[in-house]
């Protein structure tokens, strides 16, 4: 996000199970643990990222999620520094739609970070065709001359369609990231940036190749 102009949340997709929309890795004494959101798919697979919400018989996410942080990184060096925002969000948060409540994650991680790029969602677009064509139409409604996404999409990128439109498109890479400080023996990446907040705290940025 912070070497980008403009970040466009593709929220109009569809969703997928088992997948970083909703749940993450945090690092315990016995390795790693996956937070997931538990969410509603029944009878809904073909559901958009912005329609997917909360299952309502495991509601109880949010405190098995901050019980398990509090457990974990307690003993981290600046986890009481950062603890109070995100136990806010965790525990007085209401909200049940998926998108609404990466976007609060987004926003106060984004704060904690320094990071001020303007958020927008796909929604806000009008966007037809296959999802290449809708990718390409979304960065001419941004002015974009840049298009940043995942190394996955090279799997079905037609990216002589950004060609034709002025478009250059930058794989993100997300190899040689340096380590930082971390609780539980040996450095693991594969991690969520809460990991780095609650252990680095104001010298996160050191370890991001945008700062």
């Amino acid at each position: 996000m912070n070497i980008a102009d403009e970040v466009v949340l593709y929220d109009t997709m569809q969703y997928t199970k088992n997948d970083w929309r909703n749940r993450n890795k945090i690092k315990t004494a016995q390795g790693t643990q996956w937070l997931t959101i538990p969410i509603d798919v029944k009878g809904k697979m073909h559901q958009k990222i912005n329609e997917a919400t909360v299952s309502e018989i495991y509601n109880d996410w949010r405190e098995k999620h901050w019980k398990a942080l509090e457990i974990n990184y307690s003993k981290a060096p600046y986890f009481k520094d950062f603890k109070q925002g995100f136990e806010e969000l965790y525990k007085k948060d209401k909200e049940t739609n998926l998108s609404q409540i990466n976007y609060s994650f987004i926003k106060l991680i984004n704060s904690v970070l320094g990071i001020k790029t303007p958020i927008h969602w796909s929604s806000d677009y009008d966007l037809d065709g296959d999802r290449n064509q809708r990718l390409v139409t979304l960065c001419l409604k941004t002015n974009s001359t840049d298009y940043y996404t995942g190394p996955s999409a090279q799997g079905y990128l037609d990216e002589s369609l950004f060609i034709e439109n002025n478009i250059k498109v930058r794989y993100l890479d997300y190899s040689n990231y340096p380590p930082y400080t971390q609780l539980y023996g040996d450095f693991v990446h594969e991690v969520s940036v809460l990991d780095l907040i609650f252990n680095e705290g104001p010298n996160a940025k050191k370890f991001m190749k945008s700062f």
